[in-house]
Formats: C-alpha cells, sequence, structure tokens
C-alpha cells in the first residue's frame, strides 16, 4: 500500500507564482517574513511551505543627506556714502571746470602833466560879440578860447581865479584886450567857468602851457 506523501514544492503552479512574486514585493517593501499555503484545484491539499529569508534585508532608503546648504552669507555693508559736496566738475560734464584767468590790470594812462612855459598875474575879462576872429575863425562865445595880444595862435593858457582856486585851459584864436592892466579877454563861457560873469572882469593866474 501506497502512503500518502506531500512534498514541498516552490513554484508549483502559474498561480503559484504570481502568489510568490506578489510576497515578493510585499517583503521588499514592508520587510515582513510568511507562509503561503496553496491548495491544488483536485481536492488533494497540498501545503506548499515557503520560506523566504532575504540574504539582504531590505533596501533601505536613506533619502540622501540634502547638499549642505550655503552658509548664510553676510549682508553686504553698506558703506556710508560720501557727504554731498559741491565740486569744481559739474556731475553732467566729462571735463573738469577750469578757472578762467584774471585779466591782468591794464595800466592807467597817465596824461603827462604840459609844461608851464610862463606864468604871471593879471587883470580879465570877456566879450561875447565878434564875427570872425584874428585867425579868420568863426567866433563862438560858447567855446572856451580867448584873446591875447602877442601869445602864438592855438597855444594853451590855464587861467585861475585865486578867489576861489577854479580854473580853465583856453585856446588863443584871437586878439586882445586893448585895455591898460588887462592881458586877457576870454569868452563868455570860459569866464563862467572861473566866476560869474555879473563880475565882467577880475584879477587871474595864468600860466602858458607848451
Amino acid at each position: 500500500m501506497a502512503g500518502k506523501h506531500s512534498r514541498t514544492r516552490i513554484f508549483s503552479s502559474p498561480a503559484g507564482i504570481v502568489a510568490t512574486a506578489a510576497v515578493g514585493v510585499a517583503l521588499a517593501v514592508g520587510g515582513t517574513f510568511g507562509a503561503v499555503q496553496l491548495t491544488s484545484g483536485s481536492g488533494q491539499s497540498e501545503q506548499a511551505a515557503l520560506d523566504f529569508t532575504p540574504t539582504t534585508a531590505a533596501s533601505s532608503f536613506t533619502p540622501s543627506s540634502p547638499a549642505a546648504s550655503p552658509s548664510a552669507s553676510a549682508p553686504p555693508s553698506v558703506s556710508a556714502s560720501p557727504s554731498a559736496s559741491r565740486s569744481q566738475q559739474a556731475a553732467s560734464r566729462a571735463k573738469a571746470r577750469t578757472v578762467p584767468p584774471k585779466p591782468s590790470p591794464t595800466a592807467k594812462k597817465t596824461t603827462k602833466a604840459p609844461n608851464v612855459l610862463a606864468s604871471g598875474s593879471c587883470g580879465a575879462s570877456f566879450y561875447s560879440d565878434g564875427q570872425l576872429t584874428a585867425n579868420g575863425e568863426s567866433f563862438n562865445p560858447n567855446e572856451l578860447t580867448a584873446a591875447h595880444k602877442t601869445l602864438s595862435f592855438n597855444t594853451k593858457v590855464r587861467v585861475t581865479n585865486p578867489a576861489n582856486g577854479k580854473s580853465v585851459v583856453v585856446r588863443i584864436n584871437d586878439r586882445g584886450p586893448f585895455i591898460d592892466g588887462r592881458c586877457l579877454d576870454l569868452s563868455r563861457a570860459a569866464f563862467a567857468t572861473i566866476a560869474s560873469v555879473d563880475v565882467g572882469a577880475l584879477t587871474v593866474r595864468y600860466e602858458v602851457l607848451g
């Protein structure tokens, strides 16, 4: 009499293969161990003992350590802004401003004092009538002219009133006066410069200029 016998199968049927694969996946993920009993469809119960001893521990998923975060950099130092100052160079210009050269002081023209050729004192009067002078000019009582007996025409004579210090320079263009004690006969404008015409005549100091 042949006795029943059972044997341990590993992957005895296609269904067992699928089940085994599922268990392998479950063990790989969960890391658990178990036994699976498989029953065939012929009525004979067959027990399949499956020992799954993983040769290696379930792969551990150790997350790679994140890269060391960059060290927080120190905030950039803010340098103190230079105090606003107005320089010689304008911000909108490329060229520096240059100080304009100071104009050199011009030498003042000095008028050379005329030489005094002769001087003296005498009486002087004025006149305002006349058509022509001795040198042929039309007499103008408003010009600074005078009449003298001997001085050359166009000679310059400075006439000063000693009473008030006023003086006038006249040009000789006529002859006169023909009254004793008088050496000069001034135009009305020249006489009015040093005295009032109401006086009529006065003693003056004269200087012949060269």
